[in-house]
Parts: C-alpha cells; structure tokens; sequence
C-alpha cells in the first residue's frame, strides 16, 4: 500500500496541485474540521460509494490516526482503485482546515 507523509500532503497542497482526497471519519469526527478540498465518505460507506469513485484517478484516503483509511485502501485496492494512505492521519496533520 502506498503511503504519503502528511508534510507531503501539505507540500502538495500548498503547490495548489489538484487533488483527490477522501476522509472516511464519522460525521462528528470531520465537524471538527476536514483537509480543504477532502470529499467526505465515512469508512462504512466505502463499498456503497465507490462507484463514485474513478478508478483512473489517484485517491489519498485520510482518518484520524491512519488505521481506518489503511482498512479503506486495501478494500479499493482489492477493487482497482489507486489509493494512497495519509500517515498518522488527521491527528498528524498540522494543515489549514475547512468546515462543512
């Protein structure tokens, strides 16, 4: 599975590269804020949404500390998808945050 440091998230970020993330949190989780730009899929969600997905697009999946988006990349890697787990998840992010 790849993974992606989250300086390097903010790296890419800050080069205003474009982008594909999916936070898999709980909704209680993301009101406390989410990576701007992160499409919101909560982690149970996954197999019933990811035909919302394009499997020719790269995809960085992000949760809390990094275990669930790691769940979440192997079952879309299972199903084709090329997805990248955030390290550490938001608990490691020291990014700018925005509110739904």
């Amino acid at each position: 599975m790849k993974t992606m440091t989250t300086e390097e998230l903010i790296n890419l970020l800050d080069a205003n590269e474009d982008l594909n993330i999916i936070d898999v949190r709980e909704d209680f989780e993301v009101a406390n804020g989410m990576i701007p730009g992160a499409v919101h899929i909560p982690l149970g969600s996954i197999p019933e949404r990811m035909k919302e997905l394009d499997p020719t697009k790269e995809y960085i999946i992000v949760c809390r500390s990094g275990v669930r988006s790691a769940n979440a990349c192997q079952f879309l890697e299972s199903n084709g998808y090329n997805v990248t787990n955030l390290e550490g998840g938001m608990e490691a992010y020291d990014g700018e945050l925005e509110f739904k």
